[in-house]
This record gives C-alpha cells, sequence and structure tokens, in this order.
C-alpha cells in the first residue's frame, strides 16, 4: 500500500477553487495562524502528525524550462497534505468530529465541496481529489505520534531513576564517603520495590513496536 508505512499514513488532497474567491482562503488561513484557538478541536487528536494547507495561484505553477507548455488552467488549487495513524476513514471521521465547522471554512469556497456532515458526500470528495503517495518514506514508520510521547516519558523516568538508585547514585555514595558524610543506598528488596514501582507508572507507556491491524478490508483498499 503506496499511502501507509508501518503505523503511518500519507494523504495528498488537491482540490481546485475559483481564483477570484482563493484570497478568501488565505485571509481565514492568516486568521487561523493568529488565533490558533481556532483549530483546538484540531491540535487535540494525537493521531496527526502534521496538517498543512497550501493555495496555489493558477499563474504559480513552476515553469522550469522555455519548452515547457505554459498551463492554461481555469482555477487556483488548494493542497492539503497530512501524516497521520490510524487508518483513512478514522482520520477523515476524526477530522469531521473536531473542527466540523472549520472544515467547513477551510473548503468552503471549493469546487463542489458538500460540506463535512453528512459523512458519506465528504468522503466520497477527499476520494476523489485524493492523490496516491506513489512513493512514502518514514524514519520511524512503527513509531506513532504518541509512541514518540511515550518514548520520551520512559526516558525521562529512567534517568531520573538511574540518578537516584543506579550509577550516578553509586558515584554519589562514593563522594559522600570521601567527605565523611553518612549515605545510605537501598538494599536489593527496597531497590526492586523501587524498581517494580517505576514500571508500574510506566506501563501505560509501553507500546508494541509493530504495523496496526487492517481495520477493514475497504480501509486496506483505500491505501493500495
Amino acid at each position: 500500500m503506496s499511502n501507509i508505512a508501518g503505523k503511518a499514513y500519507a494523504m495528498n488532497v488537491i482540490t481546485p477553487i475559483h481564483s477570484y474567491m482563493a484570497w478568501i482562503n488565505k485571509l481565514i488561513f492568516w486568521i487561523a495562524l493568529k488565533m490558533p484557538s481556532t483549530l483546538r478541536g484540531l491540535i487535540t487528536l494525537s493521531l496527526i502528525h502534521y496538517a498543512r494547507w497550501v493555495i496555489i495561484g493558477k499563474k504559480q505553477f513552476p515553469h522550469l524550462d522555455a519548452s515547457q507548455p505554459r498551463e492554461d488552467l481555469h482555477y487556483s488549487y488548494m493542497l492539503f497534505f497530512s501524516n497521520f495513524n490510524g487508518s483513512w476513514a478514522q482520520y477523515v471521521d476524526s477530522f469531521t468530529f473536531a473542527i466540523p465547522s472549520g472544515l467547513d471554512l477551510f473548503w468552503k469556497w471549493n469546487i463542489r465541496y458538500p460540506r463535512s456532515v453528512p459523512l458519506t458526500p465528504f468522503h466520497s470528495y477527499i476520494q476523489f481529489n485524493q492523490i496516491q503517495t506513489d512513493h512514502y518514506y518514514n524514519a520511524y514508520p512503527m513509531a506513532a505520534a504518541n509512541d514518540i510521547k511515550s518514548a520520551k516519558t520512559v526516558r525521562a523516568a529512567l534517568l531520573a531513576f538511574d540518578a537516584k538508585f543506579g550509577a550516578t547514585a553509586s558515584a554519589a555514595s562514593v563522594i559522600s564517603a570521601a567527605a565523611s558524610e553518612p549515605h545510605t543506598s537501598p538494599s536489593p528488596e527496597q531497590f526492586l520495590q523501587h524498581y517494580n514501582a517505576l514500571l508500574r507508572s510506566l506501563q501505560h507507556d509501553m507500546g508494541v513496536m509493530q504495523p496496526l491491524p487492517i481495520i477493514s478490508l475497504a480501509d486496506q483498499a483505500k491505501g493500495e
């Protein structure tokens, strides 16, 4: 499945927009950047790696060589790019539930946009305008966004534990002894008790680094 790399999915959607209306979308994007609270529902979706909207005018496409024919375009185009975890349907539905009014605001002026609710016409609109990803490189394909957050939590906890009970603590014992200051190290039983407590506190941050299961054959087909 070309759109999928491990736990991540790459989505590219290109939708036409009337050139004389494109400035409205640019203004909306500018306001959204200045007022991040308008995207609060989107920001809280932990399955998203990133999402980006770009508008290219009908006369702004690259012209690389004099021999290259110039495009005779009737519309400007809005490009939407996103990398996320989970299935295609999960992502599109989450987007709809998180910022339905925001989606309608961003795509409202695009050609034949049906609104984000009900879901079926919106799904059809995204599928029709989606460009399949021929090659998708992911440096850590088996790590979801939440896996990265969990790894940072585990690392910080292990460093703190090592500083208190590990080699760093042993070095502190030597320094304390040299300074004739009393220092008590935990017994093996106490160490095991603290270690087990550490494991219990981190059990929700220890994920499995492997591909996610296929949600449905329909979702699999969307990625092919």
